[in-house]
Order: structure tokens, then C-alpha cells, then sequence
């Protein structure tokens, strides 16, 4: 008989079930048990790709549960989830065979008060601010051409090559790299030393001291980026005598150093741009500037010229220049003579007058006083007094010489520029100055020829030149013009 019944062997009564068994089995266990739920945490990594769902982590401090919003629910959220925001979220749980991996369908979500590190970020943000280092006034100019650049990343990761390559393309600098950790327990201390060391270092020394700073990293969660928001690396770049860029993340992330920082930049790349012109650009600037200044210049100097000549033309004639101090002196001239004679005749009837009262007698008397007086002086004078006070009046007359020798030599100092000023006027504005510059005078029969009809009618013409002067039918040969002859009232100067 028991060779007839076989003994099953252990294990053989199992059933066997697919991969695909075994995951379904698993979702409808997972999802028939946990088909609504609520879940309090804190939202950690938030992510929107182009498709319109919304990936989430939902963590406490020891685990993490990874969180979907499918994109009909996120548009009608009425609080949309961002990091660090300590949430309420009501869905089901569900599996993604794929991945051999569980999540939550999130259907609603609500806020439920301020994570702890978000907290923690905020109490340190209202600190700060009351401290002032937020302020506008005490944020630095950023330098508009730095010789040299401090650039404080981590040297293996693409940020600095965003950096270097940005800068070579727009205005080669000069760089110096301070290598830190960008996450993790070091990077706080690290990034400090580093922005301390650049400003520690000595102007012109063998190892240039930066002009400007960048703090640079790529983007990442806010744990992954947190070192940036210590209180130590937020003092640091708030205390940096050397202005200072931060670029920490992305444009949507914010830390605490970009409140304290000099400049903000959205990514390293733009934090490049912000650093430094555009060379092709600057260049052009200053040779368009260089152009603007030729133009404005030959444009003054034209308009100087025009008015120049229109001054020229507005000055008087130089013969007219002397008609009206010439009749002055002829008028001068002709009352002389009669004033003098009536200023003898006045001086003579004021002497008759004062001599009229003139007696023997009286001068006698006078002087006989005077006598008296200066008798009685002489008495009460002796010859030191005399002498000195002859020797003090001399003194002073010398000072009073001297001083009204010095006063009229610098009036005849004066008064002989003014008269060779004068001269070199009216050299200038003689006839013969015009002569000097190719005009001519016609005569006809001795009087100055005008017009080409007197010209006509004249038996002979001369013609004076600036070297001489040329007779024109007469026959006569050419002669030099006198030096000091008088000028023509009026002629034909050509």
C-alpha cells in the first residue's frame, strides 16, 4: 500500500505564483486596507515635470513616503505644496509595480503649520533682518570691471565651469577658486573660512586679493542646500569688506545668504553676467563715444568759425575807427589858444588884486613877527631835536620817494603796454595791412579811382601794391611805396 501512495514532499503543496500575481496581490492588500487615509509630515522634495502631475516626499524625522497629485487634482488645490511646509494629505495608498515600490494618491492637502526646519529658517530670517543686515543702504556697488574674481564652489562640479566658461566668453578675468563641500556638516564652516580668508588677504600681495566674490552652488532640496542658511555663513557675507554675489540654487530657491549678499544672482551663469561687461559691447560703447566726440568737436569748431566771420563783418571800417578822436583834437586844437589867453588874463588880475594890498609897512611889521616867533622857538629848539627830527623827516621823505617811484614806474609800466597795445591796433588796422593781404588802391589823375566809370575818365592810373606802386598809361615805371604815407580817405581796395 505504500508503494501505492506517495508521500508529497515539503513544499511541493505551495502554489507557485508570477511576478505579476504577487504585485497585484500586494496593491489590492495595500490598497483595500489603506483606501483613504490622512498623513501629517513635513513636504520635502517637490517636483513638476511638463506633464502637470505633481511628485512630492512627505517625511518625518525617520521616514520618508513618497506622494503623487495627479494633475486634474493639483489645478484645484487651493494651497499649492512647497517645500518645507508641514502639510495634512488625504488620498490612498497604492503600489507602482515598475518599480516594485509604494505611494500615496494624494486627493487633498492642507497646511498644517511650519516644518521644523522651516521654523527654525524663519526664526533665524527675523533675527537677522532686526539686526539690520538685510538692509538696502549697506549692500555694496559691485565694482564695474573686477581685476580679479574670488569664485567660492565646489571644484568637481559643473557650476564652475559654468562660471569660467561665462567669463571667457564675456570679459577674461582673472580667477581665483576656493574649494568647499556645498552640502553636508562642512559646508557651513567651509564656505565661512573661505569668504574670511579671501578678505583676509592683503591688497596687491603675492597672491592677489579679489576685487569680488561669488558663492556659487547648483540647485537641490533644502536640506541639500541648508549649509547656506547657517547663522555663521550668513554673518560672514554680511561682514565681507569685498562685494558679494551669491548664487545658491536655482531662481526658486532662496537661502540666507542671498538677503545678507551684495547682489542676488537666480543661477552661477547669470552670476557671471553680473560680474562682468560685455567686452564686444564695451568696445563698441567707447568707439561710438569716441565718434559722438569727433562730431561734437569738428560741429564747435564749424560754428565757431561762422560766428567768427559774421563777427568779422560786424566790425567797423579802421579809418572810421580814428574820425571821431581826430575832430576832437582839431577842436581841442582851435580853443587853446584863446584859453590860454584867458587864464593868463585871470592869473594876472588875481595877482594886481593880492598885490594891491601889499604895503613897506606891513611886510616890515610881518616879518618883524615873524621874526619874534622864530626867535622865541629857537630858544626852546636844540640842535639834537632839530636833528633828529630832520633825520625822521628824511626817513619818511625817502619812504614816500620810494614808494611814489615805485607807484610811477608801474604807471609807465602801464601806460606804455597800453600805447604799444594801441600801436599794434593800429598797425592792424591800416590800409596797408590790407595791402598785405592781396588788395590794392587805384588812383586816376592823383584822387582815388572808385568806380570803373572815373576809371575811364582818368588820363593815367596808378596802382599801389603792398611792395610798390605800378603807373597804367602814363608810361612812368614802377615805384616802392613810401613807408609813412597817408592812407586814402576813401578807394577801391581789391
Amino acid at each position: 500500500m505504500s508503494d501505492l501512495i506517495d508521500e508529497p514532499s515539503e513544499g511541493e503543496n505551495t502554489p507557485e505564483f508570477t511576478v505579476t500575481e504577487i504585485s497585484g496581490a500586494v496593491k489590492r492588500t495595500i490598497e483595500g486596507t489603506f483606501g483613504h487615509v490622512r498623513v501629517k509630515g513635513e513636504i520635502g522634495r517637490v517636483s513638476r515635470p511638463r506633464s502637470g502631475h505633481v511628485y512630492l516626499d512627505l517625511k518625518d524625522d525617520r521616514n520618508v513616503l513618497s506622494g503623487v497629485i495627479w494633475k486634474g487634482v493639483a489645478t484645484r488645490l487651493a494651497v499649492q505644496p512647497e517645500e518645507g511646509m508641514e502639510v495634512v494629505a488625504t488620498g490612498k495608498l497604492t503600489t507602482f509595480g515598475g518599480q516594485s515600490k509604494y505611494q500615496m494618491v494624494i486627493e487633498d492637502i492642507a497646511p498644517a503649520g511650519m516644518g521644523a526646519l522651516m521654523a527654525m529658517l524663519e526664526k533665524r530670517k527675523a533675527a537677522l533682518a532686526a539686526e539690520g543686515l538685510f538692509a538696502t543702504e549697506r549692500k555694496r556697488e559691485l565694482p564695474y570691471l573686477p581685476e580679479v574674481i574670488g569664485v567660492i564652489t565646489s571644484p568637481s562640479g559643473a557650476v564652475i565651469r559654468d562660471i569660467l566658461h561665462r567669463l571667457r566668453d564675456r570679459f577674461p578675468r582673472k580667477v581665483l577658486i576656493w574649494p568647499v563641500a556645498v552640502q553636508g556638516k562642512q559646508c557651513a564652516p567651509e564656505v565661512t573660512r573661505a569668504i574670511e580668508g579671501f578678505n583676509a588677504m592683503t591688497p596687491g600681495g603675492a597672491l592677489p586679493r579679489p576685487d569680488l566674490l561669488i558663492v556659487a552652488r547648483g540647485g537641490g532640496s533644502i536640506e541639500d542646500l541648508w549649509g547656506f542658511n547657517e547663522e555663521i555663513v550668513a554673518r560672514a557675507a554680511a561682514a565681507s569688506d569685498i562685494p558679494l554675489i551669491s548664487a545658491v540654487g536655482h531662481e526658486t530657491d532662496t537661502t540666507l545668504i542671498d538677503y545678507v549678499s551684495d547682489q542676488r544672482a537666480p543661477t552661477p551663469t547669470a552670476a557671471a553676467e553680473l560680474a562682468v561687461p560685455v567686452r564686444s559691447e564695451l568696445l563698441a560703447w567707447v568707439e561710438e563715444q569716441g565718434a559722438r566726440l569727433t562730431r561734437a568737436a569738428t560741429v564747435a569748431v564749424d560754428m565757431r568759425k561762422q560766428r567768427l566771420r559774421d563777427l568779422s563783418r560786424a566790425l567797423p571800417k579802421p579809418e572810421s575807427l580814428l574820425d571821431t578822436p581826430r575832430q576832437r583834437l582839431d577842436r581841442a586844437t582851435e580853443r587853446l589858444p584863446a584859453a590860454l589867453t584867458r587864464a593868463a588874463q585871470v592869473k594876472r588880475l588875481r595877482l594886481s588884486e593880492v598885490s594891491g594890498s601889499l604895503r613897506p609897512a606891513t611886510l616890515i611889521r610881518r616879518v618883524d613877527e615873524a621874526r619874534s616867533r622864530l626867535a622865541d622857538r629857537a630858544g626852546r629848539l636844540s640842535s639834537d631835536l632839530l636833528t633828529r627830527d630832520i633825520r625822521r623827516k628824511r626817513d619818511a621823505f625817502e619812504q614816500i620817494s620810494a614808494r611814489l617811484s615805485r607807484v610811477a614806474m608801474g604807471q609807465l609800466d602801464g601806460w606804455s603796454s597800453r600805447l604799444q597795445a594801441l600801436e599794434r591796433i593800429r598797425q592792424t588796422l591800416g590800409y596797408r595791412e590790407t595791402l598785405n593781404r592781396g588788395y590794392a588802391v587805384v588812383r586816376g589823375d592823383g584822387d582815388v579811382v572808385t568806380t570803373a566809370k572815373a576809371a575811364k575818365k582818368a588820363a593815367s592810373l596808378e596802382i599801389e601794391f603792398a611792395d610798390g606802386r605800378y603807373a597804367v598809361g602814363a608810361g612812368a615805371a614802377p615805384r616802392k611805396a613810401k613807408p609813412r604815407e597817408t592812407p586814402p580817405d576813401q578807394g577801391s581796395l581789391f
